[in-house]
Parts: structure tokens; C-alpha cells; sequence
């Protein structure tokens, strides 16, 4: 099974609904390709020190790579935030904190103490998820590999991170400025480049004025056509494709709507609380 639907909240295991997200990763990433190399759960949560820790190792779709990644969480019981971070990282060392793993790169996800409903998928080559929480607000993570536009060789580590702010931050949900990583270059979302650096980038199409300003997509008597979000620049330059991210059209439709492409399902999610045309992406259950 690669993908989870469903909540967590304060009645799990853990006992807080954002510490049993982190559990909920790390049991859907173990069964599809990835290995776990630490997980620390300190408690309790009162302590705003306390930060849960994952760190994971994917095996990639080849079945032979070696794709790090990490997932945290951290909170602020007085200011009311409860938040996850995904992270990136080149390789792993035991000895070292979440932050000194090398090749480090963090993006913090706004989440929820009490419930949060999501949708978590996973593949041997990247861990994706949208979550509601609070008022509702809808909120995405990527970590892992994109698809290159380029041969191994040439670009034989296409490791991204995607959240809704470079984190952690004291950032709660209900801050009216977050929006998705895909939207334009954000500093939520980075690619590892070929020399090692890490780089904000655009994503097509929302950088595309003549279908997200001046013009609107809309359906075509009601199939709506998905489109593959593509990493680029103004160089232009194009990097590559995100792996089960499509931006979709908002017109007559609405978060949580379902789709089945080829066989495979997705799942209309907004941007926030936004709702125009050009605020809604695909999550492919897959």
C-alpha cells in the first residue's frame, strides 16, 4: 500500500496529533522502500525543547539508491503552534544532529496539537503528504527525489524539499501569508543543484502568466486536464518534474475532490484556504 487516508489526534499512541503524524510517516515509509536509521520520541510535549526525530533511507525506484530524508516536529505550547518539518539531507552520520546531517535543507509544515486529517503517500523515492488542520487549512510536503530532466550521470542526486516556510519557524497555521511551496519560487521549496548547492525555484505552471493571470484553465465539459508541475528558471533552465504533483484546475471544482488518471487516483487539494482558479493541486494516491 503506498499511500494513507485518514486522522490522527490527541487519543493515539503518542498522545499528540502531530507526534502520531511523524509515527504514521514512519510506517508508511518503511513498507514502501525506505529504512529507518533513527527515531527519537522525547517527550513530553510542554517541554517546547522537545523535538521528535526521523531520518529515513530510500532504496529509490532502481531498488539500489541511497535517498535521505528526515521528518521532525516541533511545538510552542504557549503560542499554540504544533508543526512538522520535512528535511533533506546527501547522507547520514549517526553522530551527528538533525541540522549537522550533510547536505542539510528544512522546510517547516504548519500542523495541529489536537487533529489532523491527511493524505500521505510514499514511494522507494520520496515521501509526499497534505494535511487539514485547524479552521480548515490545507498544507503540503515533499521530500525526496524529482524527475530529472537530465541523464544519471549528469544529475545523479534530484533531491527537493517542499514545505510552507524554511524551518522550523514559530509559524502557526492560522498565519494568513503561508501558501503551498509550488507556487512560484518560494523559500519553502528547494532543489539540490549539480554543484552541491541548494536552489529556489519556479513552478511551472503557476509562473506561466498567460494561464494563472491574463487567462484561467478551466475544464473541457467537465474532464479536467492535470498538469505536471515542472522545476525552472528564468534562464530559462528546466530542471525536472515533481513525482505525484499535478496543479489542476479550481474552476467548478473543490478540495478533496477525488480522480482517477490512468488508473491512478488524486486528490484535489486547495491552497490554504484559498479557493480561485489557480489555487488547487493534485496529490496522486500512488
Amino acid at each position: 500500500m503506498a499511500f494513507k487516508v485518514g486522522f490522527v489526534d490527541n487519543t493515539g499512541s503518542e498522545g499528540i496529533a502531530h507526534w502520531q503524524m511523524l509515527l504514521e510517516i514512519k510506517a508508511l515509509a518503511e513498507a514502501n522502500g525506505w529504512e529507518t536509521l533513527r527515531y527519537r520520541n522525547p517527550g513530553p510535549y510542554t517541554d517546547n525543547t522537545v523535538m521528535r526525530e526521523l531520518i529515513l533511507r530510500g532504496s529509490g525506484l532502481s531498488g539500489d539508491q541511497q535517498i535521505y530524508c528526515g521528518f521532525r516536529t516541533y511545538q510552542n505550547v504557549n503560542a499554540d503552534y504544533y508543526n512538522l518539518t520535512c528535511a533533506a539531507f546527501t547522507g547520514y552520520v549517526a553522530g551527528n544532529a538533525f541540522d549537522a546531517q550533510p547536505g542539510y535543507n528544512e522546510m517547516g509544515v504548519p500542523a495541529h496539537n489536537r487533529r489532523i486529517d491527511y493524505w500521505l503517500v510514499a514511494n522507494a523515492q520520496r515521501v509526499t503528504f497534505g494535511l487539514k488542520v485547524g479552521t480548515p487549512v490545507y498544507v503540503p510536503g515533499y521530500g525526496g527525489y524529482f524527475f530529472p530532466q537530465a541523464r544519471p550521470d549528469q544529475y545523479p542526486y534530484p533531491i527537493c524539499v517542499g514545505g510552507l516556510f524554511k524551518g522550523p519557524q514559530p509559524i502557526r497555521f492560522s498565519d494568513p501569508s503561508l501558501s503551498m511551496p509550488y507556487k512560484g519560487t518560494r523559500p519553502g521549496f528547494a532543489i539540490r543543484f549539480v554543484d552541491g548547492s541548494w536552489r529556489n525555484v519556479d513552478c511551472w505552471p503557476w509562473n506561466n502568466l498567460y494561464l494563472t493571470t491574463t487567462n484561467q484553465i478551466r475544464d473541457n465539459n467537465g474532464t479536467y486536464v492535470p498538469l505536471a508541475v515542472s522545476l525552472n528558471d528564468a534562464g530559462p533552465n528546466i530542471y525536472g518534474t515533481l513525482d505525484g504533483i499535478h496543479a489542476i484546475s479550481g474552476y467548478d471544482n473543490a478540495t478533496e475532490n477525488t480522480t482517477v488518471i490512468n488508473g491512478d487516483t488524486y486528490v484535489v487539494l486547495q491552497d490554504g484556504t484559498r479557493n480561485g482558479f489557480n489555487d488547487y493541486m493534485l496529490l496522486r494516491l500512488a
